[in-house]
C-alpha cells in the first residue's frame, strides 16, 4: 500500500537552538550558522506565475530571498531590491532565478534614503516590461533593551524602512499594475504579540498590518489584491543584524508550539499562494506562519 507523504512539523528543519553569532550591518545569509533554508534545493514549480513580472524588496537572503527562487520557478521575471553591501547574496539569487529559465534583474539600494521608491518601479518595468507583482518585504530589525535605550534615530530609520518606503513603493507602482495584479507585504508576528526589545520594529509591523488592510480596498477598485503574511521567528540574516540578543539565539523559536524557529522556504508557498491566481478571492488578509503564535 503507497504510504501518505506526512512530515512531522516538530521535527523539520533545525529543532534546537542556534549558536551565538553576530554580524556586521549588513549581514549575509552566506555567513549564518547554519545557512537558512530558502528552498534552494526544495522548492517545485508548477507555473503558478507564468510570465509575471515581480518586484521583490529585500530579495537578497531570508524570507525575500525564498519568494524569489519560488516566483522564479512558478515562471515569474523577478526584481530583487537589497542593501549596498549585500552583493554576495544577491547575486546567488539572481543565477538561482536564472537557472530557472527566467530574468533577473539586480536593484541595489538604501530604503532609507529619498527618491528610490519611483526609481526601483521604473528599473523594474524597463527590464521586464511591465510590473503586475509586488512582495514588499524590506525590513529593518534592532534589539534595544528599553524604551531610555532606544535612540530615536534609528526609531525614524526603521519608520522610514519598514512603512514609509513600503508605502512609497505601492503609490509608484500601483498606477503601472494591471488588474489581477498583486501586492504582498511582510508583518510580523510581532504586530499581534510585541517584544519589550524590539519596540520600534514591533511599531512599524503593527503599521503593515494596519496599512495592508486599509490599502486594500482602495487597489481592490483596480482589479488589485493586496494581503501580507505575517512571519513568526524565522532563522534570516535579520536575527544576527542586531535583531536579537545574541544571548537569545540558542533558544531562539524554541518557544513556539512547534518548539522550533522557522525557515524561509515554509513561508514561500504562502506568498507564491497570495500572488496567484488560485487567490483570486483572497484580499485585506493577513496569513500567519507562526509556528503555532496567534494573530486573529
Amino acid at each position: 500500500m503507497t504510504q501518505p507523504d506526512l512530515r512531522d512539523p516538530r521535527k523539520l528543519y533545525k529543532t534546537d537552538g542556534f549558536e551565538k553569532q553576530d554580524q556586521p550591518t549588513p549581514a549575509l545569509q552566506t555567513k549564518m550558522q547554519p545557512e537558512p533554508d530558502c528552498g534552494e534545493e526544495s522548492y517545485q514549480g508548477h507555473d503558478k506565475l507564468l510570465n509575471r513580472r515581480v518586484l521583490i524588496t529585500g530579495g537578497d537572503s531570508g524570507i525575500g530571498r525564498a519568494a524569489a527562487i519560488a516566483f522564479a520557478r512558478e515562471g515569474a521575471d523577478v526584481a530583487i531590491q537589497y542593501l549596498p553591501g549585500e552583493e554576495a547574496d544577491a547575486k546567488q539569487v539572481a543565477k538561482l532565478i536564472e537557472s530557472a529559465g527566467r530574468k533577473s534583474l539586480l536593484l541595489p539600494c538604501d530604503l532609507k534614503q529619498d527618491g528610490v521608491a519611483a526609481d526601483l518601479v521604473d528599473q523594474t518595468i524597463a527590464a521586464f516590461g511591465g510590473l503586475d507583482t509586488l512582495v514588499l518585504n524590506a525590513g529593518q530589525q534592532i534589539s534595544q533593551p528599553s524604551l531610555e535605550k532606544l535612540p530615536i534615530k534609528q526609531v525614524q530609520e526603521t519608520f522610514q524602512v519598514n512603512i514609509v518606503a513600503m508605502m512609497a513603493i505601492a503609490q509608484a507602482a500601483l498606477p503601472h499594475m494591471p488588474a489581477g495584479g498583486s501586492i504582498v507585504t511582510t508583518t510580523s508576528i510581532q504586530a499581534y504579540s510585541p517584544s519589550g526589545h524590539l519596540m520600534d520594529y514591533a511599531a512599524t509591523k503593527a503599521a503593515i498590518k494596519n496599512w495592508t488592510i486599509n490599502f486594500a480596498a482602495e487597489a481592490a477598485e483596480k482589479g488589485i489584491r493586496v494581503n501580507g503574511v505575517a512571519p513568526g521567528p524565522i532563522w534570516t540574516p535579520l536575527q544576527l543584524d542586531q535583531g536579537q540578543p545574541i544571548e537569545a539565539l540558542p533558544k531562539f523559536g524554541q518557544d513556539t508550539l512547534l518548539k522550533r524557529a522557522g525557515q524561509p522556504a515554509e513561508l514561500a508557498p504562502v506568498y507564491v499562494f497570495l500572488a496567484s491566481n488560485d487567490a483570486s478571492y483572497v484580499t485585506a488578509q493577513i496569513y500567519g506562519v507562526t509556528g503555532g503564535g496567534v494573530i486573529n
